[in-house]
C-alpha cells in the first residue's frame, strides 16, 4: 500500500469526527475564548477546517516561508458554510494525495521563517505531523470549548459521556 493510500484513508476517516465536532460549533459563541491567551472559538474550528490545505501544500511544494505566506483565514457566517469549506478543503486534500508516489513523499519539505528553518522533514513525515496529528490535537482542545459552553461533546473513537 503507498504511503498516499494511508493518509487518504486516515483523512477520510478523521473527516467524520471533525463534521461529528462542526455540526456542535454554537455560532452565537465564535468569539468566546476561554482564556486571554487561547484562539476564539471560531478561529480554532475555522483552523481546524483548512488544515487539509497544509496537505496540498506540502505535496505541491518544497518549502513554505512564513515571512512571505499570505494567508487570511477564511470568515463564515454559520455551519452550513463551515462544513462546506471543510468538504472542499478535505476533497483538495484527497485529490492532491491521489497520485503522489511514495519518493515523492520521501523528499524533504522545510518550513522556514526567512533564512531562520524551523524544520526539515520529509514530506510524509510533514503530513502526519503538521496536517492530521494537528487536526486530531486542535479538535481535542474545541471539545474541551464545548464541555466549558456546557455543549455536549461528541464521541470520537466510541461514544462520549454525552452520548452514553
Amino acid at each position: 500500500m503507498l504511503q498516499s493510500e494511508i493518509f487518504i484513508a486516515e483523512l477520510k476517516q478523521e473527516a467524520a469526527n471533525t463534521r461529528k465536532l462542526i455540526e456542535r460549533i454554537p455560532f452565537e459563541h465564535f468569539n468566546w475564548k476561554p482564556h486571554e491567551k487561547s484562539m476564539t472559538l471560531g478561529r480554532l474550528i475555522t483552523h481546524v477546517v483548512e488544515l487539509p490545505d497544509w496537505a496540498v501544500m506540502i505535496v505541491q511544494n518544497d518549502e513554505l516561508n512564513l515571512a512571505t505566506a499570505a494567508y487570511k483565514p477564511t470568515i463564515t457566517t454559520n455551519t452550513e458554510e463551515l462544513i462546506a469549506l471543510f468538504e472542499t478543503k478535505q476533497h483538495a486534500a484527497i485529490a492532491a494525495l491521489t497520485n503522489v508516489s511514495d519518493e515523492a513523499l520521501d523528499k524533504k519539505w522545510t518550513l522556514r521563517h526567512n533564512d531562520h528553518i524551523i524544520f526539515s522533514l520529509p514530506k510524509n513525515a510533514v503530513i502526519r505531523n503538521m496536517v492530521l496529528n494537528h487536526i486530531v490535537h486542535h479538535r481535542a482542545q474545541l471539545t474541551v470549548y464545548l464541555r466549558l459552553l456546557d455543549i455536549p461533546v461528541p464521541g470520537f473513537y466510541g461514544p462520549s459521556a454525552d452520548e452514553r
